[in-house]
């Protein structure tokens, strides 16, 4: 619910850096009307559709910093020039107060600072959007990570979740934008945003990885420390190594690649929970082959339904025939009335042969994913939301492990690692060269 006058305030700037926005886009759509020709127009006003909504969502902050970074991953409902866009958003912001920080913890944690720390730096090692990280020492020694909520941020996204449902529902009384179900993605996007603000959620999702990768080789999670975390304070191991977009430029590790690309299947084919905000930043090498994972406040459980169809749209891809591809379609997606499937086949037939004409090691995932959705919107074909966060999650460890191997085939690894999971599923296995090499390689 609203509350006056606060929000009121809050509710005229951000309809005045609309308004100001769609003026300024509209005479740049102009000039790309005047000035640009021929198949350049369509992706240079995506292009600044993209910016304008960059600039817009800087301007307005936080919240929709976050959300302009959750809608980065839905290449099913926006182009690939917006999704570019959206992926420069800078989640940092200025550190709030060490007083603050102090407050906090003594508030949730009910002691002074000094009973719980024997060390505690006052400037914090990382400031965004939602928190900050202190670096910390514990009375046994231990070296820790505190990360503590950002004041007033949870009432901040409440507020906002609140008007942009409400610009949602405007949006949803036009029949033809109703279809895209705008208020239930927004709902989606806010929701996801509004888990983040809740450390008590993010120190559970660390349990729960660090069991499921309890007895994986070179891969690790920090170790959390219940009896120093709460709502707005969460204390875990700290964690020292090199980021992976700070090694050394130039080099190849197939070993690390081939580490990050089995731990993204496992989490999406055998456990069926998601590190859903996977990127460079978040993950640390040790001693040249260890793998640390952290920053895991959006994570995705996969229902067995939501399993069962990513397991079958990857199959579809990695192995299967066109005819897979539009059966799957039919089966698992959202679609409207009146789709012309026979249509839809012939042009999923031409993707095919695209895609299988190319170099497998050099095709990239999120290219592939990007031509496919662009398919689905013109038919109006949509995967459920779930799905869309692990296929995103997959698109991200393929281009880290593009990074660390550029020439590895990631499509027959992901083919040999799911032959065993059909057969234990008693799925069916194509009849394709592609998984017949995998089944010999399984």
């Amino acid at each position: 619910m609203l509350r006056w006058p606060g929000n009121f305030v809050h509710f005229v700037f951000l309809l005045l850096v609309v308004i100001v926005g769609g003026v300024i886009y509209g005479l740049a759509r102009l000039g790309c009307a005047l000035f640009v020709w021929g198949p350049r127009r369509p992706r240079a006003v995506a292009t600044l559709r993209g910016y304008m909504l960059r600039q817009a969502m800087s301007a307005l902050g936080a919240t929709f910093i976050k959300l302009g970074q959750v809608m980065s991953t839905r290449p099913d409902l926006f182009p690939p020039e917006v999704i570019d866009q959206l992926r420069h958003l800078q989640d940092r912001l200025p550190p709030f107060s060490f007083r603050r920080v102090r407050r906090a913890i003594e508030a949730d944690l009910g002691k002074p600072l000094g009973e719980l720390f024997a060390e505690f730096d006052e400037k914090p090692v990382a400031a965004a959007s939602v928190a900050q990280v202190h670096r910390a020492r514990l009375k046994d020694g231990r070296e820790v990570a505190v990360k503590v909520l950002r004041p007033g941020v949870r009432r901040q996204v409440e507020r906002d979740q609140a008007i942009l449902i409400m610009f949602a529902r405007v949006i949803a009384v036009h029949p033809v934008w109703r279809r895209s179900d705008p208020v239930g993605h927004t709902r989606h996007f806010v929701e996801a945003i509004h888990d983040q603000t809740d450390l008590e959620i993010e120190a559970k999702n660390y349990t729960r990885f660090r069991a499921n990768f309890a007895g994986v080789p070179h891969v690790s999670f920090p170790e959390v420390y219940p009896d120093y975390c709460s709502s707005r304070v969460l204390t875990m191991e700290f964690v020292r190594g090199t980021k992976i977009d700070a090694l050394e430029k130039g080099r190849f590790y197939p070993a690390l690649a081939d580490t990050v690309r089995r731990m993204m299947f496992k989490m999406c084919f055998e456990d069926g929970f998601v590190h859903a905000d996977l990127h460079p930043g978040n993950l640390v090498v040790q001693d040249g082959e260890r793998l640390v994972i952290f920053d895991v406040g959006l994570a995705k459980l996969l229902h067995e339904d939501v399993l069962i169809q990513f397991i079958d749209m990857t199959k579809c891809i990695a192995m299967g025939t066109a005819e897979d591809l539009v059966n799957h379609l039919k089966r698992f997606h959202q679609y409207l009335d009146g789709v012309d499937w026979p249509k839809l086949r012939i042009e999923v037939e031409g993707f095919a042969k695209k895609f299988r004409a190319k170099d497998m090691a050099r095709l990239e995932y999120g290219e592939l994913i990007a031509d496919l959705f662009a398919l689905g919107r013109r038919y109006h074909v949509r995967p459920i939301t779930d799905m869309m966060l692990v296929i995103v999650a997959l698109i991200t460890a393929q281009g880290i492990g593009k990074m660390l191997e550029p020439e590895n085939n990631i499509w027959g690894t992901v083919a040999t690692f799911l032959i065993p999971i059909l057969m234990k599923r008693n799925e069916h296995v194509p009849d394709t060269a592609e998984a017949k090499a995998a089944v010999a390689s399984a």
